[in-house]
């Protein structure tokens, strides 16, 4: 299975466009999206889930137009907008087998599906509750259920683990990293180490556009010498900052150690190159502050 994405622009009207000329193939497997507030990630996902239209361009599943004939791809997707909504009245139960219904999935063996799915989100001991009595974060677990409710073959999730904590988090990667030898899989996320822990492939995108894809490895090589460290006073952070783009702090002691970029060869005085992680790397394509 893979899905080819060629040429795909999407324009809201003359002033704004969501997507430029953007091209991917995606195969089996997880790809992260990385990106900036308004690069095209969401705009991206909804056009892939036929929500939205683009405005040109073709995306190919199994040798099938996509745009054209959108229900090729609705039977196997499983989708969780960022924007994800309830029934606040239903319970757990009642609202997957509601979302089943809507899919077109059922047969014996549903209510059995939702008893795995409920479990995998660790949400069997309050399934029986009103979902509006839920938190932000269970609310968001019994998205990510619906959307696997189908065994889909093309998974997309915007923002997954916004409102869950840490043991949550783990909890969904090793969920959906189970699924990815199976399934073409999107993960659009602001918390770059959950893309990190999980991601077979990166695209890093801004204004719409792709700046790269690669493996994990390949996009950290962009930020190779480019990432330095180096203590200083607290006073002189300020004027620093002025100077370099810097991407962390931390207090060493007395002092405050700074990891920053360079996108040239002015390197502060004092300062030691230290090894690009993904973040690094991602700030480094994304930000142009030298």
């Amino acid at each position: 299975m893979a899905l080819e994405i060629k040429n795909l622009t999407k324009k809201y009207n003359k002033h704004k466009t969501g997507l430029s000329d953007y091209s991917i193939t995606l195969e089996k497997g997880i790809l992260g999206l990385l990106g900036p507030n308004g690069a095209g990630k969401s705009t991206l996902m909804k056009i892939i889930a036929t929500i939205s239209q683009p405005t040109q361009g073709t995306l190919i599943l199994d040798g099938i137009d996509i745009v054209k004939n959108p229900g090729h791809i609705r039977k196997v997707l499983g989708y969780l907008p960022q924007d994800f909504g309830v029934y606040p009245n239903l319970n757990a139960y009642e609202f997957l087998k509601y979302i089943a219904a809507m899919k077109g999935v059922g047969g014996k063996g549903l209510n059995q599906r939702i008893d795995m799915l409920l479990d995998g989100v660790n949400l069997t001991a309050d399934a029986k509750r009103p979902i509006g009595t839920y938190s932000g974060g269970m609310k968001q677990r019994i998205g990510i259920a619906q959307a696997l409710l189908n065994d889909p073959k093309v998974l997309i999730f915007d923002e997954p683990t916004v409102g869950l904590d840490p043991e949550e988090r783990v909890r969904f990667r090793q969920l959906i990293t189970d699924l990815a030898d199976d399934c073409i899989i999107i993960l659009s996320s602001h918390i770059v180490t959950d893309i990190e822990t999980i991601a077979d492939e990166v695209a890093v995108m801004q204004n719409g556009s792709l700046i790269t894809k690669g493996s994990q490895q390949d996009i950290m090589k962009h930020a190779e010498n480019r990432i330095f460290e180096v203590l200083l006073n607290v006073q002189d952070l300020a004027m620093f900052k002025n100077k370099y783009h810097v991407i962390d702090t931390g207090r060493q002691n007395e002092q405050i150690r700074v990891r920053y970029i360079s996108h040239h060869q002015d390197i502060a005085p004092s300062s030691a190159p230290v090894k690009a992680g993904l973040e690094d790397a991602y700030l480094f394509l994304t930000q142009s502050k030298a």
